[in-house]
């Protein structure tokens, strides 16, 4: 059988912990800025962890993860 391809889009978005949890970034911070607080911007700095709720649907598009 032919290997399965990782969803490129997920290898650039997604990073798979040694205890299988997964880490993520915090969405809404890329652009138009101006018009967002000090305090949303700040808040949004860092990685967060994906919900238990998506992580059936974040292995799949990471197969060999």
């Amino acid at each position: 059988m032919p290997k399965m391809k990782t969803k490129s889009s997920a290898k650039k978005r997604f990073k798979v912990l040694g205890n299988g949890g997964v880490k993520r970034g915090h969405a809404f911070k890329s652009h138009i800025l101006t018009k967002k607080t000090t305090k949303t911007k700040r808040q949004l700095r860092g990685t967060a962890m994906v919900d238990s709720r998506d992580l059936a649907s974040v292995a799949k598009m990471l197969p060999y993860a």
